[in-house]
C-alpha cells in the first residue's frame, strides 16, 4: 500500500531563534519512499543536516525575525500489515543483553525507573517474562491513563502520569517504558506518524504519535499502549530513550507555534 504523510508547522519570532528538528522520516524508512522527501521552508532559509548518536535525522536552521514556516509532503509504500506479534519472544538476562541495549534500562529525563520499579514489580512480578509480561503492562497503562489533549504537558514525566491518570500518547508510552525498563526488559521512545488506516476514522485533528520498542528474543518489536492493539502505517520519525531524546522541534530562544497540521493517508497506487 502507499502513505502519503506530511506538516505544515508555522513558528514565529521577534528575533532570529536557532532551531533543531527532526522532521524528517528515519533512515531506516528511506527505501520505501516513492516520492522526495524534502523540508520545505518559507522564507527560504539556509538549513543541514546531521545524524544524531540514535541515529535519528536532525535538521539545524534559524528562525527569521517574523517566522518561519515549515512543510513536507511525501509518499511511501508499506506493507499494508499490522503491528507483528511474537506471543514466543523471550526476554534476556541482563547479563546477556548486547552492550549498546544496556542504556534502555536505565532512568532517564521522562522515565524515572527508581520512582516505579516498587510499583512495577508489585503489579507485573507475577507475570510470566517475555511478551505476556510486556502486554501486561501495555495492557495495564491503557487502561491507567485517561487519553485528552488538554492534559499535555512538556514537563510530564511517567511517575506524572501514574499519579494523575491523564496524558497524551507520549505519557502513555513513557509509562510503558519505564515500568518495563523497572522489570528489565529494554525499552526505547518512538515517534513518528500513524494515521487512522485499518480503522474507523478518528473525529479529531491528526497529531505525530508516540509509542515504544522493547527488546525480546534478540531484536526490538512494536508496542503501542495508547491503542493498545497492532495498527497498521507506522513511519517512523525519530527514537530514543524518551522525548528528550526524539523532540521534534526544539527551538533555543523565544519562538511561537501558530501553526500546526499533519496529514497520513492510505493513497490508491496509479499506473
Amino acid at each position: 500500500m502507499l502513505i502519503r504523510a506530511g506538516y505544515k508547522i508555522r513558528f514565529e519570532a521577534e528575533a532570529p531563534t536557532p532551531l533543531m528538528a527532526m522532521l524528517s522520516i528515519h533512515p531506516s524508512r528511506n527505501k520505501d519512499l516513492v516520492s522526495p522527501h524534502r523540508i520545505v521552508a518559507g522564507p527560504d532559509i539556509p538549513m543541514y543536516d546531521y545524524l544524531d548518536a540514535f541515529g535519528n535525522v536532525c535538521t539545524r536552521m534559524t528562525i527569521p525575525a517574523g517566522g518561519l514556516t515549515l512543510s513536507c509532503d511525501f509518499t511511501v509504500t508499506d506493507d499494508g500489515r499490522p503491528d507483528p506479534v511474537d506471543l514466543d519472544a523471550q526476554q534476556h538476562a541482563v547479563e546477556d543483553l548486547p552492550d549498546e541495549i544496556l542504556i534502555f534500562l536505565l532512568g532517564s529525563r521522562y522515565c524515572e525507573t527508581d520512582r516505579l520499579s516498587e510499583t512495577a514489580w508489585s503489579l507485573f512480578g507475577h507475570v510470566p517474562s517475555g511478551w505476556a509480561r510486556v502486554q501486561a503492562i501495555v495492557a495495564f497503562t491503557h487502561d491507567h491513563i485517561e487519553f485528552g489533549y488538554h492534559h499535555a504537558r512538556s514537563t510530564k514525566t511517567a511517575w506524572d502520569a501514574h499519579q494523575e491518570q491523564q496524558g497524551v500518547c507520549r505519557d502513555f508510552a513513557h509509562l510503558a517504558i519505564t515500568l518495563c525498563r523497572c522489570m528489565n526488559i529494554p525499552a526505547r521512545y518512538c515517534t513518528g506518524y500513524l494515521g487512522d488506516i485499518g480503522i474507523a476514522p478518528v473525529d479529531a485533528p491528526m497529531d505525530f504519535s508516540a509509542w515504544f520498542d522493547v527488546y525480546l528474543g534478540g531484536r526490538w518489536h512494536t508496542f503501542d499502549a495508547r491503542h493498545n492493539t497492532p495498527r497498521i502505517g507506522r513511519i517512523l520519525m525519530a527514537r530514543g530513550r524518551d522525548a528528550t531524546d526524539a523532540a521534534l522541534t526544539t527551538t533555543f530562544g523565544r519562538a511561537q507555534l501558530v501553526g500546526f497540521d499533519v496529514h497520513t493517508d492510505a493513497v490508491e497506487a496509479t499506473a
